[in-house]
């Protein structure tokens, strides 16, 4: 939704961008071409791959940018290093990138034959391999149901631990393989795909996404300077949900430090859609620190 990040986010003159994802810096990039030549970008992201792929794509803008490998969890540590107090204009483009998804040796898609492994921060512990193989079946189920809304999670639960039981699942196949065996034939062939929520909640558990997301929002608040703007791309209900608490939380009665910009969620335009069709599921939010004493 690049046009739409645009129109909410960059404002007239010099400024100062945190992208708090920027991933392979397909809206860093615009981001800085749109907003001119006296504006600066911070760019987070916890995968070390995707700095490098932004480093050299985004290297014509000189010192304009300044790209760290972080967590968005720790966004107001990394803005202290670089010595940025207040920012203008802030973006969350949450989940997983379509490069992530692409490579098969990152473990996160179903479609192609990897590792279980699914981190997006490759330097942390813990792989989807050490997820499926040691979590007890109950807090394995919980997990896909929570975290995928996945109805035949304590079926597909089960045979992955009556699976591993005969030898550890390594790879996404064989993951898949245990998935569509446990689940009845009519839903092997529906319109999405047996293993897509149960890949997504143990992504989502590998790398506890959703945890993160209300105190790094409140933090991106804190450094927002006065009249900046804070946008947020979610791709499920879950993600969207806990923006949208926080939002109203931030902007509610007594003393708020955010102004919601959009009632309801913006999505993507049908061109975009048809173009790019894992953008369906895309959900933006934009906020405004408010202009009133006592904020900073």
């Amino acid at each position: 939704m690049p046009k739409e990040v645009l129109f909410w986010l960059v404002q007239e003159g010099g400024r100062i961008y945190l992208d708090c994802t920027v991933g392979y810096s397909g809206h860093a990039e615009k981001i800085l071409d749109a907003s001119g030549p006296h504006s600066r970008l911070i760019g987070l992201d916890r995968d070390a791959v995707a700095i490098e792929a932004s480093r050299e794509r985004l290297a014509r803008f000189g010192n304009r940018v300044v790209l760290l490998h972080g967590h968005f969890a720790d966004l107001k540590q990394h803005l202290a290093v670089s010595g940025i107090g207040q920012v203008d204009g802030i973006l969350f483009d949450l989940g997983v990138s379509s490069p992530q998804l692409e490579e098969p040796g990152r473990g996160f898609s179903f479609q192609g034959d990897g590792p279980l492994d699914m981190r997006m921060d490759q330097s942390m512990s813990g792989t989807a391999a050490d997820l499926v193989n040691r979590w007890p079946e109950a807090q394995l189920a919980d997990a896909i149901f929570q975290f995928g809304e996945e109805r035949f999670s304590r079926r597909i639960a089960r045979a992955i631990a009556r699976a591993r039981e005969r030898r550890p699942l390594e790879t996404t196949r064989e993951l898949v393989s245990v998935i569509e065996g446990a689940v009845p034939s009519n839903y092997r062939h529906g319109r999405l795909h047996c293993a897509t929520r149960t890949f997504q909640a143990i992504r989502i558990a590998v790398n506890n996404e959703l945890d993160c997301i209300e105190p790094a929002l409140r933090d991106a608040t804190d450094v927002l300077s006065p009249g900046g703007r804070l946008c947020v791309i979610s791709f499920h209900s879950l993600e969207d949900r806990i923006v949208k608490r926080t939002f109203r939380a931030l902007s509610g009665e007594g003393a708020p430090a955010l102004t919601v910009l959009t009632k309801k969620p913006q999505v993507p335009a049908k061109e975009e859609s048809d173009r790019n069709p894992r953008s369906r599921s895309a959900k933006l939010r934009a906020a405004q620190r408010v202009f009133k004493e006592g904020y900073p």
